[in-house]
Formats: C-alpha cells, sequence, structure tokens
C-alpha cells in the first residue's frame, strides 16, 4: 500500500549539524581537508546527505521538508541542495547538542502545521534497499498517526554487542503486530549492559522517528523543560516574522541536551517501536564500517580503501584493538 504525500499532513526533519568527528582522521586522509561525513559521497554520485534527501522527498513533498545545519555548512547544504525543491534551510546559531536540533525542526512545523506528522532523519547514515526502507517508514507513519500520543522509534536487529549506538528494549507484553511499546531505552551501554541487551532481544536505535509534532513537543516540556521556552519565543517569532533575530537570542543561553539521554531515555513509558526487516542500516560512524558495507554490496569506494585499513592499524597501535563491527542485514 503506497501512501500519497496528501493522506497525512506529513513533514520531514533531516538533520545535517553534525561534524562527523570520529570520521574526521579518515576523511582529511582522503580529501586533504575536513569535510563532515553526511557531505561525502563515499560511493556512486550522491552524498549522504542527498540520499537522505531524496528518501525524505519520496514520502513528502520537498515544500514539507526542514533541514537543521550548521552555519559553517552553508556551502556543502545549498550545492548539495541544489536541483531539489525548496523546503526550508534552518541554521543554528550554535551547537547545543541533538535535542535543540530537532526541536528546531519541530519549532517550525509547529508553527506552519500544528497537526502534523513529522519523520525526523539523521542525514548520515547508510541505508538498502531504500523501497523496503521507505515501506518501514510508511508503516513507522500509521503507527504514529493511528497512536498520536506515542512516537515510534526504528530499530534495527543487532548483530554485536555495539557499544556506539542507542538500545531499544521492546515490551514483552501487549504486542500490536509489529509496532511495540518500549520498555526500556539505554544510550550507548557498557559493553555487559550491551550483550544483556542482545541476549534479551533489545534492537538498536537508529534515530528515525515517527511521531505528531505535538507528542515531540509535550515529551520535551516532561523531560527537558528547560530548553522549551527558549523554541516557544522562535515558534511566536516565525508566526509574526521576526524568526532570524529572537533565533539567536534564544541560543544565547540555551544549554546543551542530546536526543537520546535526555529525552528518549527518559521517557520509556512514552514511545513505541517499529523493527526494520531487510533493510541494511548503519550509521557509518567509523570509517571500517563504510568499507565492510561497500565490500559486501560489491560497489567501489570513492576513497582508497587501503587508507582505512592503514589507519585502523595505526589506532589498533595506538590503544587496544577496536572491536570489528560486524556488517549486518536486518531480517536477513
Amino acid at each position: 500500500m503506497s501512501m500519497s504525500p496528501d493522506s497525512v499532513q506529513l513533514w520531514s526533519i533531516v538533520l545535517a549539524g553534525g561534524e562527523g568527528e570520529r570520521t574526521r582522521a579518515f576523511v582529511e586522509n582522503w580529501l586533504g581537508y575536513h569535510k563532515p561525513k553526511q557531505y561525502c559521497t563515499f560511493t556512486g554520485t550522491r552524498s549522504l546527505f542527498q540520499h537522505t534527501l531524496d528518501r525524505a522527498d519520496a514520502l513528502t513533498s520537498a515544500e514539507r521538508r526542514v533541514v537543521v545545519a550548521a552555519p559553517e555548512h552553508r556551502g556543502y547544504v545549498l550545492d548539495q541542495l541544489r536541483g531539489r525543491g525548496e523546503g526550508r534551510v534552518i541554521f543554528q546559531p550554535r551547537n547545543r547538542g541533538t535535542a535543540p536540533g530537532v526541536f528546531l525542526g519541530l519549532t517550525y512545523v509547529l508553527a506552519r502545521d500544528p497537526n502534523a506528522t513529522v519523520v525526523i532523519y539523521p542525514s548520515d547514515h547508510f541505508v538498502y534497499p531504500e523501497n523496503a526502507f521507505l515501506n518501514t517508514v510508511r508503516n513507522a507513519v500509521r503507527a504514529a498517526e493511528r497512536y498520536p500520543d506515542r512516537p515510534v522509534l526504528l530499530g534495527v536487529r543487532p548483530s554485536t554487542s555495539e557499544v556506539d549506538y542507542g538500545w531499544i528494549a521492546p515490551s514483552p507484553v501487549e504486542p500490536d503486530g509489529p509496532t511495540r511499546r518500549v520498555a526500556r531505552f539505554l544510550e550507548k551501554p557498557p559493553r555487559r549492559i550491551a550483550e544483556e541487551a542482545l541476549r534479551d532481544g533489545a534492537l538498536w536505535n537508529t534515530m528515525i522517528v515517527a511521531s505528531k509534532v505535538d507528542s515531540l513537543w509535550a515529551l520535551g516540556w516532561r523531560c527537558i523543560p528547560e530548553i522549551l521556552p527558549a523554541f516557544v519565543r522562535f515558534r511566536d517569532a516565525l508566526q509574526s516574522g521576526r524568526d532570524d533575530t529572537v533565533l539567536e537570542e534564544s541560543y544565547r543561553d540555551l544549554p546543551c541536551r542530546d536526543f537520546s539521554c535526555d529525552l528518549l531515555q527518559r521517557a520509556p513509558d512514552r514511545l513505541a517501536v517499529l523493527e526494520m526487516s531487510g533493510v541494511w542500516w548503519s550509521d557509518w560512524g567509523r570509517p571500517e564500517r563504510i568499507l565492510e558495507t561497500l565490500r559486501a554490496l560489491e560497489r567501489p569506494a570513492a576513497f582508497p580503501e587501503a587508507l582505512v585499513l592503514e589507519l585502523k592499524e595505526i589506532d589498533s597501535l595506538r590503544s587496544a584493538p577496536v572491536e570489528k563491527n560486524e556488517r549486518f542485514l536486518s531480517g536477513a
């Protein structure tokens, strides 16, 4: 069953403000300068950011797409948006963590369409195949419409006790088809806890969320009320046309908050989770994950493969060996 862009009031929020610190050395050695990984083209002709834009635009119009980015990335953003519709780009005055980035996008949607459903996409993840992924997102949107008080997280069946990811423990009771309530959310747990989560059937968190906009807004007031007044001022300013100056003022004393640690982890009882199946997902947070994925899919790398192996060897000499992140195909 396909979803028409107008079948729900669907908006996309694309988060593109990260600096890609874990891949910085790799990218700098490859390109000769720093470039956040979401704007890099590791294979083919599109960057991770452009892939994310195209997936988002497959489900709703570009006019209902909001990109949240860092001002120092303006050149990359505007260049890679060329030919991909208007939408709205909001440059954060400064980095205050992932929660303000999410709520900056939510504020714009709330001011324009308070009854909207939103899908939040990190812009630096790899997914394949796109059609299977989009079908899962459609199902998450339907679940968010059916349960308007519960943001729906997309989870992936894990293959290792990964400590770089958040973990979602679905509730063992009240299954509702593929959509489950969340019993517990763990953000980047220590190895022992991750191993327990793996044995207990927990899922990796992809940070992709489908939700009614007012549901996430209410969770913000519950979990991180200290940042919400700034975004209330910004919403009011959007409605009165004073948004540029008010945004700068709102961020001046805004505390840093993390969307996963400070909101999701504090409110598992208000969340739902939908497992992706038949979708290859990775956050490509480490160079070896990128190379493993491309080799497994038999796709040519745009970078010298030897560079990844060289950097991994250097890293292993500096510290204890880094655990290899196994490639994974959820639902295989």
